[in-house]
């Protein structure tokens, strides 16, 4: 019942996540008017989920059984984004220990620029 992925969820993201070379996850995610905040646009708590899940799934490309907690989120809005168009959002490990990990990431918009970016440090 994940709000970001669980399929289930009649009001949530459905995202799906896919993983890529160079160390990286790719999460496939289209908003709807239920994920609204301003009309046409999708709600920045909500653009918050969606690239905290990215980047904390960032690590089971090396570690697939370990799940985490995030200690703290740092978000920057660059662009509004848009409802209703298939986004992209990535994420990727900048530096790891043996209980913790910080990730980075971005949500893109269809013609690839980045609307969202955002730093995390993650509790194993």
């Amino acid at each position: 019942m994940c709000f970001v992925c669980g399929v289930e969820n009649a009001f949530g993201m459905h995202a799906r996540f896919l993983d890529v070379e160079g160390g990286e996850v790719v999460c496939l995610f289209t908003p709807s008017e239920q994920h609204q905040g301003y009309p046409g646009r999708l709600h920045g708590g909500l653009a918050a989920a969606v690239i905290d899940e990215t980047i904390g799934r960032a690590i089971s490309l090396d570690e697939p059984d370990t799940w985490y907690v995030t200690i703290e989120l740092t978000t920057r809005y660059r662009k509004p984004v848009p409802l209703g168009e298939q986004l992209r959002a990535v994420g990727r490990i900048t530096s790891e220990s043996a209980r913790a990990f910080e990730a980075s990431g971005e949500i893109l918009l269809a013609d690839g620029t980045v609307a969202v970016e955002a730093t995390g440090r993650y509790l194993k």
